[in-house]
């Protein structure tokens, strides 16, 4: 009798669960979102951004998740009125890319996925009206962000003008306001988003998640800009704050943005000195005083480090088995950053091109450049128009989707 209670109540259990998962959480149209919807895309915001995953999270950003997918609905019906297909292979594709830029193994977005029991489909859904959207914007509305060679002019102008002026490296995260009514919520999503930011969330991965803006999809990144090419109240922003800070919830008429910035450098400046590295450093340690005899020993280590490494990945795998104490991998260092005495011959080198060894004061070393960017010039005029048609695309890209959702029947049961 006790064992047919216990499974009578386990039965009720999945019971009661299937219908969490399938209660209706939304109805767009002829479609339906499902809490079970919105607890796997809550999940996969939460991991993707390092929210953690508390009761308080899910309750305050629920709203906003079920937001996106009803667009997201919304999207993949304006596909089907308009006969837009997205075909397996550019979803596969985008999904390989995501992978990539997370620095992941083939499969493994698939196994973080699976270990963090989002289903595959999550992702898939939302990387398919990302698409599909794209592709309606490219068919109706693309026709009118040509550019004209007198704005392209103007904007040469513009920019000539700010040589010598500081240029940022700027993030954004876009909230959009369609009527009045929204802006108290969307105010408060901005002040969580901030503060989930600052308690160790990536903003990238919030701005991928949240973002309304079609830069969403590279984390919010809009590249090197001046404060002359942002909207007033932006730009003014941008100049009060300096490099890793991020700014409060911006109110302009589209909506509230919040900005990071990254690094700040001299428009038209191409001193060797603006050169941005990712290096991987191999040193190993040297006593002051050290015996001729010791230190052609460690001379000698750090030549077969230089002389048998072929990758970034060796380098590090060496680093850590045989030097762990002084070697390290820099991410990102400024060449300015680099000590004076071994500045030149670090920047001689190729990527993936291991130095001759090294002297560091503390030891002897050998140096790899993973990556290299050099400070861009002036922007080119196919620069200068893309990034007009860019703005402008993003601004018919929001018109449109605030029309589709105006044009619709949603109802939300909450």
């Amino acid at each position: 009798m006790k064992r047919f209670l216990a499974l009578l109540f386990l039965f009720f259990c999945c019971v009661a669960a299937s219908a969490q998962e399938t209660r209706i959480a939304a109805v767009v149209n002829d479609d339906i979102v499902t809490d079970g919807d919105v607890a796997a895309r809550l999940m996969l915001v939460m991991r993707s951004s390092n929210i953690p995953d508390t009761p308080e999270n899910r309750q305050r950003l629920s709203a906003q998740v079920l937001r996106q997918l009803i667009d997201e609905k919304l999207q993949m019906q304006e596909a089907k009125r308009l006969s837009i297909t997205v075909p397996k292979d550019e979803i596969d594709h985008a999904y390989q890319a995501l992978e990539q830029r997370n620095n992941m193994t083939k499969g493994g977005l698939d196994r973080y996925l699976e270990s963090a029991g989002i289903p595959r489909s999550t992702l898939v859904d939302q990387i398919t009206a990302s698409l599909a959207f794209s592709q309606i914007l490219r068919n109706r509305v693309s026709q009118d962000v040509s550019v004209s060679d007198e704005e392209v002019d103007d904007a040469m102008k513009a920019i000539k003008a700010d040589i010598g002026k500081p240029q940022s490296r700027v993030s954004e995260i876009f909230l959009s306001i369609d009527n009045p009514s929204q802006e108290e919520e969307v105010r408060r999503l901005a002040e969580r988003l901030i503060a989930q930011i600052r308690g160790g969330a990536n903003f990238n991965a919030v701005a991928q998640q949240f973002s309304q803006s079609p830069t969403a999809a590279v984390g919010g990144d809009l590249g090197w800009v001046t404060p002359s090419g942002l909207p007033p109240l932006l730009g003014e922003a941008i100049q009060k704050m300096n490099p890793g800070e991020m700014s409060y919830p911006i109110r302009t008429p589209a909506g509230f943005y919040i900005l990071y910035l990254m690094d700040r450098r001299t428009l038209g400046d191409t001193s060797p000195d603006q050169i941005n590295l990712s290096l991987v450093e191999v040193v190993f340690p040297l006593a002051p005083g050290a015996s001729p005899e010791e230190r052609q020993r460690v001379e000698a280590q750090a030549q077969s480090v230089s002389d048998t490494a072929k990758s970034c990945g060796e380098m590090a795998k060496i680093g850590q088995e045989q030097a762990p104490q002084l070697s390290r991998q820099a991410p990102r260092v400024r060449a300015s950053e680099l000590p004076a005495e071994l500045r030149d011959k670090i920047l001689a080198l190729k990527v993936a091109e291991p130095s001759k060894p090294l002297d560091f004061g503390n030891g002897i070393g050998v140096v790899m450049v993973c990556d290299r960017q050099d400070p861009p010039g002036l922007p080119t005029r196919d620069q200068v128009a893309n990034n007009i048609e860019r703005e402008r695309l993003d601004t018919l890209a929001r018109r449109y989707m605030r029309d589709l959702r105006r044009g619709s029947y949603v109802d939300i049961r909450g």
